[in-house]
């Protein structure tokens, strides 16, 4: 092996890790080269976990590995997150292939492990909108964390995920509306019309308000047209149809949140009377 190695044929990789080959890594066997490092016990954890059950478009800059409290660390390799943790239960283990935790605790994890709120906002809102885990599955690991300074914000992102927020862009919206005493919209309506059934983002119902939030992917060409027949039916059918653009909503959040305030006060929203009620 010192001979393949020294003949640069094979490589090492960490302490307890040869490979057989000198090209890059496959994201299986990073993985499966991080749980070796980690010893008998260890598993992939939080948002390493995530990826490997299908998170995409998320990048993991190290691989975050998890082994029971006590367990001896004899190397902590380059691109390797190894940590002692006691949240660790033998039912969080999926063990078919690279050992790794359920995607709800390894979600939960991630969030409550982010480097920031917002980091940890991200995550929860990626896993359920691209169907990685359930918003009632987060409901449930949530319980099990009985102390954490970001509890109380991971429970909130969690219900208003149950709610039928689908993105980041959609948790701030509501969090906007709140904070300057607008009505809260329903989520996620269905919309039926001649030409297919829709999903808006959001729709005050009572006024005919529909607010659709755009990202980056509403932009590309086919994305594009099918956007604009989509507002033009609804607008046909008499709704009022707002866009706001996620990165509006970053630079001018303000005068967006005044065009929404305003269109429901034409159709009929009374400021005053909501708040005397």
């Amino acid at each position: 092996m010192r001979w393949q190695v020294r003949a640069r044929r094979w490589q090492l990789l960490g302490r307890h890790c040869l490979v057989t080959h000198t090209g890059p890594l496959t994201v299986e066997a990073q993985h499966w080269a991080a749980v070796l490092e980690g010893g008998p016990r260890a598993m992939i954890d939080g948002e390493s976990a995530l990826v490997l059950a299908g998170l995409e478009h998320y990048e993991v800059a190290r691989i975050r590995v998890s082994v029971p409290r006590g367990a001896r660390i004899r190397h902590r390799g380059t691109g390797v997150d190894i940590r002692q943790t006691r949240r660790l239960m033998p039912d969080d283990v999926v063990r078919g292939g690279v050992p790794r935790t359920r995607p709800a605790v390894a979600a939960v994890r991630a969030a409550l492990w982010a480097r920031s709120d917002r980091q940890a906002e991200l995550l929860l809102t990626m896993a359920v909108q691209q169907s990685v885990v359930q918003p009632t599955e987060l409901a449930g690991e949530l319980i099990r964390v009985r102390r954490d300074r970001r509890r109380l914000l991971i429970n909130e992102v969690v219900l208003e995920l149950m709610g039928g927020v689908q993105s980041l862009g959609e948790l701030d919206v509501v969090r906007g509306c709140r904070e300057r005493g607008i009505p809260e919209p329903d989520k996620q309506v269905c919309r039926r019309t001649r030409e297919g059934t829709y999903y808006l983002d959001f729709r005050w119902s009572q006024w005919n308000i529909a607010l659709e939030v755009d990202g980056v992917q509403h932009a590309w060409a086919a994305n594009l047209v099918n956007e604009a027949l989509r507002h033009n039916r609804l607008a046909i059918d008499g709704d009022v149809v707002l866009r706001l653009p996620v990165i509006g909503l970053r630079a001018r959040p303000e005068e967006f949140f005044a065009q929404i305030a305003e269109a429901l006060q034409r159709s009929g929203w009374n400021p005053a009377s909501a708040s005397a009620a």
